[in-house]
């Protein structure tokens, strides 16, 4: 019995715990009786009076303004990063330019510049959004487990990196701080770079992996489960369009492996064009 009692005031405590304060009642509480007892406790309106108060029409309420705000202003940054990049003649200069520009706070914060990697001859750029700690840490796009699926997507096409398969870089060539998202302050920025890339290696498909390098580049609001799989047009300055591909990013296809069939069905899109 006094095991019993013990378990029974255990029980009782953990229903405390959680909040159980009120015992339940042999009958159900008739609730409508008190919503009618408090109506009959509210005194009556009194009648409004006739006369001509009351049968003066109301004013319309003075509908209120519009207010529209001024197109926001493009901070100073941006200006001297287009400046920067278009001044940049080759890509070790234009490595040099990114690397010197300040008008981000990424740079100060990030261990090494993450530029490119891969054959800039291919014919076939990819253009992803930012590095992570491994490439951050190392100096070079796309080597840690992204990268190495990355790796071994495109060589099953016939496309592997280290043998002049193809080029890679980001749309941000500095780690944000805990690999968190670009924010489209910082992808405007260095959008500049990034075409004058596409501009000196002339490459003649491009591949945006994700949805921020497609959104960034095409300039358009769809998702990448919208863009991908088609071909689209990505406008350079002195070379004019590109044929783009949008694709999943590798991260994504990591998280979600069931992609993986979209991702295949893009190479296999991709490969047809290059080869034809």
């Amino acid at each position: 019995m006094e095991h019993d009692r013990a378990a029974l005031l255990a029980a009782l405590a953990l229903q405390l715990d959680w909040g159980a304060e009120e015992a339940l009642a042999e009958a159900p509480p008739d609730r409508s009786a008190v919503t009618r007892a408090a109506a009959a406790s509210v005194p009556a309106r009194p009648m409004p009076v006739a006369g001509p108060a009351a049968e003066a029409p109301r004013q319309a309420a003075t509908p209120r303004a519009v207010v529209t705000l001024p197109p926001m202003a493009a901070p100073p940054a941006a200006g001297r990063a287009a400046e920067a990049a278009a001044a940049a003649t080759s890509l070790e200069a234009l490595r040099e330019a990114i690397r010197a520009f300040d008008g981000s706070p990424l740079r100060e914060t990030a261990t090494n510049l993450v530029f490119a990697d891969g054959d800039p001859g291919a014919g076939l750029m990819l253009i992803g959004e930012a590095p992570g700690g491994e490439e951050d840490r190392i100096g070079r796009p796309f080597v840690g487990p992204s990268g190495q699926l990355l790796d071994r997507m495109f060589a099953s096409i016939g496309l592997k990196r280290d043998e002049g398969g193809f080029y890679i870089v980001n749309i941000l060539p500095w780690r944000p701080p805990g690999n968190r998202t670009p924010t489209d302050a910082e992808i405007s920025l260095f959008v500049p770079f990034v075409l004058r890339h596409i501009a000196l290696v002339k490459p003649r498909h491009l591949v945006l992996l994700g949805g921020t390098s497609a959104k960034a580049l095409l300039r358009v609001k769809e998702g990448i489960t919208r863009l991908r799989g088609k071909w689209h047009q990505v406008a350079v300055e002195g070379l004019g369009e590109v044929p783009a591909l949008a694709t999943l990013h590798p991260a994504y296809l990591l998280r979600t492996p069931a992609a993986k069939r979209d991702a295949w069905s893009d190479l296999l899109l991709l490969h047809r064009s290059i080869t034809s």
